[in-house]
């Protein structure tokens, strides 16, 4: 993954340049962090130690929880290093490697958002082919599958940005290094590069929260049309109302960057539209998964009563 290029390092501008304000930000930002981490490493937790929450939608949640982790990790620290530090470089092979594991991750969780909103479907739908369509050997097997799809994406967007001649300038205008604001620095031809991030990267974007849409399409026409319960329409929304709160937090954002052209927006618009699939985004999911599902609540009493 080398490239033929003179600049060694790039400049992260970060998210704004008054310089009297990141004191505070990085208050606020390493408060999420540690949020962030609490949350999901809690849900994680006790997802691993409670046999009640053995099952595939608890499965899935975990791994959603240490997607966030990773996730978060990959830009939060940085970002946080960037805000009482003077020197704001990042290396050339640091900066692919952010770039990978951001991809690797997110489209990992894009992916996983998929296979929670299946898993409620057959639970909705068909519920006494549950077991036999969700077994354990087919969910491990689902969630390898999904994270080595994510790997090899960003790995395919890694590797292309790396064979890209960078001559200079370095400064990138955002507060992680992505695809797109290397591909303004880049000199020569980048059109392939910007056909892969509209096409394979949209495509991993739109496409999943299409698939999910699809899936609570059929939910609702199935429990209006075959249950004629509101009742049991009430509750199976309920039960997934807090995946769809996670789908749009996470969809939204990643849909507006990476399949509409950025021609017609400032890069401002593009760091403040990154903060919320970036920072917001995984510090939001525990917080919305804990409050509305009884189980992993109750969970989590257990575990502190353990404990105490």
């Amino acid at each position: 993954m080398l490239n033929k290029t003179s600049v060694i390092e790039f400049l992260l501008l970060g998210l704004m340049d008054i310089q009297e304000s990141q004191p505070f930000l990085f208050v606020v930002f390493l408060t999420i962090y540690f949020v962030n981490m609490a949350g999901n490493g809690a849900i994680l937790m006790v997802v691993i130690s409670d046999p009640k929450l053995h099952s595939p939608m608890y499965f899935f949640l975990g791994n959603l929880s240490c997607l966030d982790i990773c996730y978060s990790t990959v830009t939060l620290p940085k970002i946080l290093m960037n805000f009482i530090s003077t020197h704001k470089a990042i290396s050339f092979v640091a900066c692919i490697s952010q770039l990978h594991f951001f991809h690797f991750f997110g489209s990992t969780e894009a992916m996983l958002l998929v296979v929670m909103a299946f898993d409620r479907f057959v639970a909705i739908c068909k519920p006494l082919h549950y077991t036999i369509i969700m077994n354990n050997q087919r969910c491990i097997h689902i969630a390898s599958t999904i994270w080595l799809i994510g790997f090899f994406h960003a790995l395919l967007h890694s590797i292309m940005t790396s064979n890209l001649n960078f001559c200079g300038p370095n400064h990138i205008h955002h507060f992680f290094c992505d695809i797109k604001p290397l591909l303004e620095l880049a000199c020569g031809n980048t059109e392939l590069n910007q056909w892969l991030l509209n096409t394979v990267t949209g495509s991993l974007a739109s496409g999943p929260f299409l698939l999910i849409i699809l899936s609570y399409f059929y939910i609702i026409t199935y429990l209006l049309f075959k249950t004629h319960s509101c009742r049991m329409l009430h509750r199976a929304l309920s039960t997934c109302a807090s995946h769809f709160m996670v789908v749009v937090l996470l969809f939204g954002p990643a849909v507006f960057t990476y399949t509409y052209p950025s021609s017609g927006r400032s890069m401002e618009q593009d760091r403040i539209v990154a903060i919320m699939y970036t920072v917001v985004t995984p510090v939001l999911n525990p917080l919305i998964y804990t409050l509305r599902n009884k189980e992993v609540k109750r969970a989590l009493v257990r575990v502190v009563r353990k404990k105490l």
